[in-house]
């Protein structure tokens, strides 16, 4: 415990609930995530807390302005219903709410990324195996297609299997809030059974527009993960490897 609590830069910390890690990010994909819906590119960087709260904040006011729902009217062409479903009253808090949670995505990739090149110098020890109480967590091989088929079936089912509890049970429920006020059950049921019209009323476009950024978002952030994951494994597999089996008169091949 001694020499875990030296560490100054750590490559990633286990707890039972999820896997932070540092890796490098590019911080345009972060700020560009941001864009499509602020607090995804928070949750690219695994910083949960601060993306959680963008994203409830972001669809509270998102909801309040109508944004959506202008954003509809602007793709079909209809302006001018577009100018009236804005309430102004929310719409200036949504700009400093997507202004913000794109600046911060940026420039937060680009000082992680620094942290993690220092910490990959440091290489210091990582300890691969919580047990808890609640719950267990280990580090281990993870299919990357897996993960994303699993996101692609339900989002935050693909963070589950990386055992990233909290954003994975996040996902669950943002994606049940969504389908439920969205109709988009109902209107997938009525355009099956071939009742196009009635499917096309019965959808609410202030909260379908989210279905996109939230599928899109899981397939690849899954994906991503399970990537990095598999590396950080074969990392910590390679160090302990190194230190424990190593003879110590071996000269290392510069």
């Amino acid at each position: 415990m001694k020499q875990h609590a030296a560490v100054r830069y750590p490559r990633a910390h286990l707890s039972p609930f999820t896997t932070n890690q540092l890796h490098l990010r590019n911080p345009y994909i972060t700020a560009l995530w941001s864009f499509v819906t602020p607090g995804l590119g928070n949750l690219l960087q695994d910083r949960p807390l601060k993306g959680l709260l963008l994203i409830v904040w972001g669809v509270a006011v998102n909801r309040g302005a109508h944004v959506n729902l202008a954003l509809f009217y602007s793709l079909t062409g209809r302006f001018h219903l577009a100018k009236q479903a804005v309430n102004t009253r929310w719409f200036l808090l949504y700009v400093a709410v997507y202004v913000y949670a794109a600046w911060d995505s940026y420039r937060g990739t680009v000082d992680m990324n620094k942290r993690y090149i220092l910490a990959d110098r440091e290489d210091a020890p990582l300890q691969p195996f919580i047990l808890r109480t609640l719950d267990v967590n280990f580090l281990d091989k993870h299919n990357p297609w897996l993960a994303a088929a699993w996101s692609a079936l339900m989002p935050g089912l693909g963070n589950l299997y990386l055992h990233k509890v909290i954003q994975g049970l996040f996902y669950v429920a943002w994606t049940i809030t969504v389908m439920y006020f969205s109709h988009a059950l109902q209107a997938i049921h009525f355009t099956m059974v071939g009742d196009f019209s009635r499917a096309k009323s019965i959808v609410d476009v202030q909260w379908i527009l989210y279905i996109p950024a939230i599928y899109g978002f899981q397939i690849y952030d899954a994906y991503v993960s399970a990537v990095e994951l598999n590396k950080l494994f074969e990392h910590q597999q390679s160090r302990w490897l190194r230190d424990h089996y190593q003879r110590v008169d071996f000269k290392m091949p510069v």
